[in-house]
């Protein structure tokens, strides 16, 4: 019987450093074979860590979110959507109003969609705009939009895409919105101020058309149908997602996804080597790794299955540098030094739950006790989170109560304000590692550490001890 290890059980070696300054550290990494990100960090597709406010934000720090799947297909394509509208170059297909709208329409959409004006239109034509200082002091509710907007004679809009002309017409105008029209007069995109400015940030990981990248999981029973309409939305990823990985049913999602679309795939989760060569022959261009190792997970106690997370890392690396496919590390990780060792093992990237869980921008219920603020979490395979995909699905039966083996647990986590200032702290502790480690970059890192086991004594010699921390 072999020995088998996670993070706590072992520590890295520190090694000559060679840059001048540890913020001098190169944190790109890939996602997959063709996706890369600024910085090694994904959100987990869990119902209380990642909709699209998070996948927004995580995309603007470099890194990405991955859209849970309990809920519907139509739902899970407008949290994409959403992320997609966030930042654009252009906003390709902008939310428009009819002329015989009313004000109430407008206010209500505004504060549905937070956008504070749309293009007006008949048929495809732009007759005008309408914005929130139109409608904000109207008394009349029920006047038509076309009594409200700035007619199109008025307006100031493009006529071809050209961002330095944009740039110009939006100083020179002090407006925030410039339509595109075609020579006949129709709508066909819209350019903002505020995207505009946004592509001074250098450290977002966008797609071709200046949108921000997000994932989305699917199952294995409607995964085609659900892709499908994902890919449409704009999705630049799927992940199959399911707890037992290295299965059939997982082996043939993944085979007929990627013979269906053209779309980058990641694919777990598994433990073992046997598992990463499965799926990467089926055409996954990630594997997920980790069994058991999460903050809300029970599958190693109910299961007695499952691998502790660094070998399991280390093991799938063997495989997967082969054929030059990244690894994520799914799990288990707490901080920045969890995150340094996964890389160091093998991972190109680490997907965290219960880290990012709790912040401003995770969809869990904010509750307070006793003074203190919580958000709700739990592990996805949990009675509540699989009860409630059910019921959604219009599958709850009473015998569903005491026929679902439960594999996670649901409790509070402490609130923890925005999600930006606990991946910058990590990314800093990241670099210090990689400078510790006497490297440069996080691709130059994956699969090289020099680890050494420890001690329960090493480990607490580690913490903070032999006085009050403050």
């Amino acid at each position: 019987m072999r020995e088998a290890l996670t993070f706590d059980d072992v520590l890295l070696v520190p090694k000559k450093g060679i840059l001048k300054s540890r913020r001098e550290a190169d944190t790109t990494t890939r996602l997959t074979k063709n996706i890369e990100l600024n910085i090694p960090i994904i959100s987990a597709n869990m119902d209380t860590v990642t909709e699209w406010k998070m996948a927004v934000e995580m995309a603007r720090e470099g890194g990405i979110g991955i859209i849970h799947r309990f809920m519907s297909i139509e739902e899970e394509v407008e949290q994409i959507k959403k992320v997609k509208r966030a930042e654009n170059i252009v906003i390709e297909h902008p939310y428009t109003m009819r002329r015989d709208d009313r004000v109430k329409d407008v206010i209500e959409k505004i504060n549905e969609l937070k956008v504070k004006g749309f293009p007006v239109v008949e048929g495809k034509e732009l007759v005008g705009i309408v914005t929130w200082r139109d409608v904000r002091f109207e008394e009349n509710k029920e006047k038509r939009v076309e009594e409200v907007m700035t007619p199109k004679k008025d307006l100031i809009y493009l006529e071809k895409v050209d961002l330095e002309e944009a740039k110009n017409l939006l100083k020179k105008n002090k407006i925030d919105k410039l339509p595109i029209v075609n020579e006949r007069g129709e709508l066909i995109g819209l350019i903002t101020a505020k995207d505009l400015l946004n592509l001074n940030n250098k450290k977002a990981v966008k797609d071709s058309k200046g949108r921000l990248r997000v994932g989305a999981a699917v199952g294995v029973k409607d995964h085609l149908k659900r892709s499908e309409e994902l890919i449409k939305a704009g999705v630049d990823v799927i992940v199959v997602d399911i707890a037992h990985g290295h299965s059939e049913i997982a082996i043939k999602a993944v085979k007929e996804i990627k013979e269906e679309f053209n779309i980058d795939v990641i694919a777990g989760n598994v433990a073992t080597k046997e598992g990463v060569e499965d799926l990467i022959s089926a055409g996954a261009d990630a594997v997920k790794v980790g069994v058991g190792p999460g903050a809300a997970c029970t599958t190693r106690i109910v299961t007695g299955h499952g691998v502790p997370q660094l070998t399991a890392i280390m093991d799938s690396y063997e495989i997967a540098k082969e054929y030059d496919i990244p690894l994520i590390a799914d799990g288990g990780m707490r901080n920045s030094g969890d995150l340094v060792k996964a890389i160091a093992a093998g991972a190109s990237t680490g997907m965290f739950g219960s880290l990012l869980a709790g912040t401003e921008e995770a969809p869990g219920t904010l509750v307070i006790r006793k003074g203190k603020k919580y958000k709700t979490y739990r592990g996805m395979a949990s009675s509540i989170a699989n009860l409630e995909k059910n019921k959604k699905e219009g599958k709850l039966k009473g015998e569903d109560f005491t026929d679902y083996s439960a594999e996670g647990v649901e409790g509070i986590i402490e609130y923890k304000g925005y999600v930006r200032e606990i991946l910058r702290q990590v990314v800093l502790g990241l670099k210090s590692g990689i400078s510790y480690a006497g490297k440069k970059s996080v691709k130059e890192f994956i699969g090289n550490g020099d680890f050494v086991k420890i001690t329960e004594a090493s480990w607490k010699e580690s913490n903070p001890h032999d006085f009050n921390v403050l």
